[in-house]
């Protein structure tokens, strides 16, 4: 197939390895436009255009996909598909219209659950069991479109969303291959979503401030969901420090949400609104990254202080 493929950032870039390595034909990377990053605020490519660019794929970069002159621009490319995944723009129905094939898009999630920006980290943060990939063909809506396939995923107790990124990345460019084949031969079932839906909204940074009033649980599948970004973090003597790594403990004491219980030389327990949370590997600013031990080694912390 002659191909565009949207996708910006690096859950995109398994699946447009693999349409190259299955012989596709792709004719054009679309991506967002670079944007400063770091310190110096450079310029920084997406992921998806250094990887293009390293197969020779000819590379655009819209600010806005509904503007007139880039439905005209992918317009001239006569694709048969075009394949979406984690692009970061609604396109308009000019486009979806375009391919013969339509627009496939590879979701990271059991549609219709988790419509939106980031299904997978919010798959960790409720403590779902399993999740997944679904292909579908796009739509006017946000992730409403008809499904073609699914693959089902199982979340691992101690799964992060780093991790977890990783395994639908890897199923998602698989499971995009067959749907592709489906399609192609006319085998292709579309099945209009139904049931309930949920939204998986952006996650932004302050949703890692730590609110030592959930319980144990529900904050410890936060640390996991928020790895490797943004990070779950809290507070100490004002600098903030990041929780990489965290254990419940079913136990409580009668001290406030937030208090340091026990600032044993291997643990470090903070006292949460049900259950006391283990801190195993964490981050000081301004420091790097260790487990609990080495940490205490060199913070010198009491039982009874409070994070936050």
């Amino acid at each position: 197939m002659r191909i565009i493929f949207m996708g910006t950032p690096d859950f995109a870039v398994g699946t447009l390895n693999k349409l190259v390595e299955r012989g596709h034909q792709v004719i054009l990377a679309v991506t967002q436009p670079d944007k400063p990053k770091g310190r110096g605020k450079a310029a920084a490519c997406p992921p998806v255009k250094e990887a293009a660019m390293a197969m020779g794929i000819p590379v655009y970069q819209p600010v806005r996909v509904r503007q007139p002159e880039c439905i005209e621009y992918l317009r001239q490319y006569e694709a048969d598909c075009i394949v979406v995944v984690a692009f970061g723009q609604i396109l308009p129905k000019e486009i979806l219209d375009m391919p013969r094939y339509g627009c496939v898009n590879v979701h990271a999630s059991l549609l219709p659950q988790y419509r939106g920006a980031a299904p997978i980290q919010w798959a960790v943060i409720n403590g779902e069991k399993e999740t997944g990939v679904t292909t579908m063909l796009m739509d006017t809506g946000l992730d409403t479109g008809d499904m073609l396939m699914k693959a089902v995923v199982p979340v691992d107790e101690k799964e992060t969303g780093g991790s977890l990124f990783e395994k639908l990345s890897r199923v998602g460019a698989d499971l995009l291959m067959k749907t592709l084949d489906a399609l192609e031969d006319g085998t292709a079932v579309r099945t209009p979503q139904e049931g309930e839906s949920s939204y998986a909204k952006m996650i932004r940074k302050e949703l890692g401030d730590i609110d030592w009033t959930k319980d144990a649980a529900q904050i410890e599948r936060l640390v996991r969901g928020l790895n490797p970004w943004p990070s779950a973090y809290t507070r100490l003597n004002g600098k903030i420090l990041k929780i990489w790594e965290a254990a419940v403990i079913e136990e409580d004491s009668a001290e406030e949400p937030g208090t340091v219980v026990s600032a044993a030389p291997e643990e470090l327990r903070v006292q949460t609104g049900r259950g006391q949370l283990s801190l195993q590997t964490v981050q000081l600013e301004g420091k790097k990254r260790m487990d609990i031990q080495a940490f205490l080694r060199g913070v010198r912390i009491q039982a009874g202080i409070r994070l936050g």
